[in-house]
């Protein structure tokens, strides 16, 4: 299975992934257009990688003008259910149907790993204004936690974790002066919005019938050992988010 193919695989879980995906803390969010906002104007700014629209809420919350961009026809029909009222078009980071110098932020939610950094890089630089701003963002499971540590392991890290696991991002000129930040904070989780979670991830979406087994399996030996979930409740499913932002001179 190749990375391309894995990176346009949600849209056949459009649904798991809504249900089992988290928001995005809106101090993130706000962090990363922090440069660009100013008081009395609405901030154009492109989600890009939208998905079914986790981060493009928070950005609408903000009170931004904003787009949302996939190249799956699915998330975005998703999306267009979730966020009323927001255009959608079909494109990538690589190539966004956008004008040039047209927006003062772009922002990617769980999606930067699937993208070449440097030809990504000139295409939103191209999109961007001068000074605009690229957020990228990831909601990490915090693995101090025990069980939390032990469900990674039964469905394996995602290309996203991975990246973070080993420094982060990398992002390629024109844009520059890259910056992180990081938060804490957790999400009452159930039974059956954790099991969308594990199908939501494309590792899990492409498994062979054989390796899903496995990973269900294994997941459900996580689920015996946490009392509130094994018992049909809800638990605390804790967090890192990682924010960064970079600019374009």
């Amino acid at each position: 299975m190749t990375e391309s193919r894995k990176s346009t695989s949600f849209g056949q879980a459009a649904g798991a992934y809504e249900s089992g995906r988290p928001g995005y803390p809106v101090e993130a969010v706000a962090w990363m257009l922090a440069p660009v906002r100013e008081p009395g104007r609405a901030v154009r700014v492109a989600d890009v990688g939208a998905g079914t629209g986790k981060l493009t809420r928070a950005v609408v919350e903000l009170g931004a003008d904003v787009v949302a961009i996939d190249p799956d026809a699915t998330m975005l029909s998703t999306l267009r259910e979730t966020v009323r009222g927001i255009p959608t078009f079909a494109g990538t980071a690589e190539n966004l149907p956008l004008p040039d110098s047209g927006l003062d932020a772009v922002v990617m939610g769980q999606a930067w790993h699937w993208v070449d950094p440097d030809a990504g890089s000139r295409e939103i630089a191209r999109a961007l204004r001068s000074g605009g701003v690229l957020g990228l963002v990831w909601n990490v499971r915090d693995e101090r936690v025990d069980w939390v540590r032990r469900l990674t392991l039964a469905m394996g890290a995602s290309h996203g974790e991975r990246l973070i696991a080993a420094g982060g991002p990398r992002i390629a000129a024109p844009l520059t002066d890259l910056e992180h930040r990081s938060w804490t904070w957790s999400r009452p989780i159930t039974l059956a919005q954790l099991r969308d979670l594990v199908f939501s991830r494309s590792d899990v979406i492409t498994a062979s019938p054989e390796e899903r087994a496995r990973i269900d399996a294994a997941v459900d030996g996580v689920v015996a050992s946490v009392p509130e979930l094994a018992d049909g409740g809800a638990v605390d499913l804790p967090y890192v988010t990682h924010a960064y932002r970079a600019r374009r001179p």
